[in-house]
C-alpha cells in the first residue's frame, strides 16, 4: 500500500502593496538632480552675434588709429585699450541675452566656456608683457591671434557648433600674422578682430537669435 503525501502546508497569499509614494524632499532632490545633468550637457547658446559685430566695428577704429601712432608702444597701448573696452562690451551682451533666455551664466555649460576661454587669454596677457618688454612688438599679432583662436576652439565646445570654426579662423589667421611681413601685423588683426568678428557675429544672430 501506498503511504499517504503529507500535505504541503500553502503560504498564505499576501497581496504585494503598493510601493509607499516618495516624500517632497525627495522628489525635489530628483528635480533638482535633472536640472543640474540637464544644464551640464547642454550646449552655451548665450554667444551675443550682434554684441560680436560691435566688437568687430570697434576693431577696426582701433585698428585704423594703431596705424596714426608714431612708436610701437603708443600702437601697443591702442590695442590694449581696445581688448579693455572689448570684454566689458562682450561681458555685457553675453549677460544680457542669457538674461534674455533665462540662461544661467556662472554655471553649468556658461562656467565650462569660461574655464576653457580663460588659460589662452591669461596665457596672451603674459606673453604681451614679456614680448612688449623684450621690444618683439612684430611677435604679439601672431601671438594674440593664436591665442584668442586657442580659447575660441576650447571654450566653443561647450557652446553652439559655429563658434569653435571662427576660432580656427582667429588661429589661421595667427598663422597668416607669423608668415607676413611685419607690417601687415596691424591689418592682419584688423582682418581678424574686425572681419571675423562681424561676420560671424552676424551669422550667429541669423542663425541664433541675436
Amino acid at each position: 500500500m501506498h503511504e499517504p503525501r503529507p500535505h504541503r502546508l500553502r503560504r498564505p497569499y499576501h497581496r504585494a502593496r503598493p510601493a509607499a509614494s516618495r516624500s517632497t524632499p525627495d522628489l525635489a532632490a530628483d528635480l533638482r538632480y535633472i536640472r543640474e545633468t540637464m544644464e551640464r550637457s547642454a550646449s552655451f547658446t548665450a554667444v551675443p552675434g550682434w554684441g560680436q559685430v560691435i566688437l568687430g566695428v570697434t576693431a577696426l577704429a582701433a585698428a585704423r588709429l594703431a596705424s596714426l601712432q608714431p612708436a610701437p608702444a603708443a600702437w601697443l597701448r591702442v590695442w590694449l585699450g581696445e581688448a579693455v573696452f572689448a570684454a566689458i562690451i562682450a561681458f555685457i551682451s553675453i549677460r544680457f541675452k542669457a538674461n534674455r533666455r533665462g540662461l544661467p551664466l556662472f554655471t553649468g555649460p556658461g562656467r565650462r566656456v569660461a574655464l576653457g576661454l580663460f588659460p589662452p587669454l591669461a596665457a596672451g596677457a603674459f606673453l604681451t608683457f614679456l614680448l612688449s618688454r623684450a621690444g618683439l612688438y612684430a611677435a604679439l599679432p601672431p601671438a594674440w591671434l593664436l591665442l584668442y583662436g586657442a580659447g575660441i576652439i576650447t571654450g566653443g565646445a561647450y557652446s553652439v557648433a559655429i563658434v569653435p570654426v571662427m576660432g580656427v579662423c582667429f588661429m589661421a589667421m595667427g598663422l597668416a600674422a607669423g608668415l607676413a611681413p611685419a607690417a601687415w601685423g596691424n591689418w592682419i588683426l584688423a582682418a581678424a578682430f574686425g572681419g571675423l568678428h562681424i561676420v560671424f557675429g552676424l551669422l550667429i544672430a541669423r542663425r541664433h537669435g541675436g
